[in-house]
């Protein structure tokens, strides 16, 4: 079980993301910084123990209605080989010392997790809290078990979001923009074979749901 360590970040994850945010076909804010805030999200564990892994939702409120983001975050005690491109940053954890960010959807590890938790074998942990399973978070999936072993993304974004090639001929699609619906638990869009679901924190206190990631036959 991965540890939550509350210390200072130098800079902090929402620093690192006001500057990184934009740069994404995703993005539907305007041309200037994001007014970014925490709003909810979950993480996964690490069964090495070497990467933190956060599906983080983070909500801008610049806009004038705000927008929710997906945002999937590994961090890492060195530099994740040949992911150059896929550095978010650098920041100072007050206890581990240097880590690199990067956007989850190119590390193995983080997208190896997010497979186990669509099949069922990962469990969803609570983003804050140390040792303590996130119930929120729902996730179904009807086909075949996963070889997850060597597993290398090559992710594609657009506005859409992010997809992945996954094993059995399947697409794992990441809505980074997020749309409430009012089902409780959010349910798999038609056609998926697999899906995670969970919450987040409205700007006004409200508890907003939406399904965060879908499996899809190619």
């Amino acid at each position: 079980m991965a540890v939550i360590h509350h210390t200072t970040l130098s800079p902090t994850k929402l620093e690192l993301l006001t500057t990184w945010l934009p740069t994404r076909p995703w993005h539907r804010g305007g041309a200037g910084a994001p007014g970014l805030a925490k709003s909810g999200g979950f993480r996964l564990d690490d069964p090495e123990g070497e990467v933190g892994i956060e599906l983080m939702v983070v909500t801008d409120s610049s806009t004038p209605e705000p927008i929710a983001y997906l945002v999937p975050l590994s961090y890492r005690g060195a530099p994740l080989e040949g992911a150059e491109h896929a550095l978010v940053g650098t920041t100072e954890h007050g206890v581990l010392g240097k880590r690199w960010a990067y956007d989850g959807c190119h590390d193995p590890a983080v997208v190896t997790e997010l497979l186990s938790l669509i099949e069922g074998r990962a469990q969803a942990m609570a983003q804050s809290i140390s040792d303590t399973p996130d119930h929120e978070v729902t996730r179904s999936y009807t086909g075949e078990p996963f070889p997850l072993h060597n597993l290398t993304p090559e992710p594609t974004d657009d506005e859409q979001g992010t997809r992945i090639a996954a094993p059995h001929g399947t697409t794992l699609h990441l809505h980074r923009v997020l749309t409430p619906v009012p089902e409780n638990p959010p349910l798999p869009e038609q056609g998926a074979i697999g899906h995670v679901a969970s919450g987040w924190s409205g700007p006004d206190g409200s508890r907003l749901r939406a399904v965060f990631a879908v499996l899809n036959p190619r």
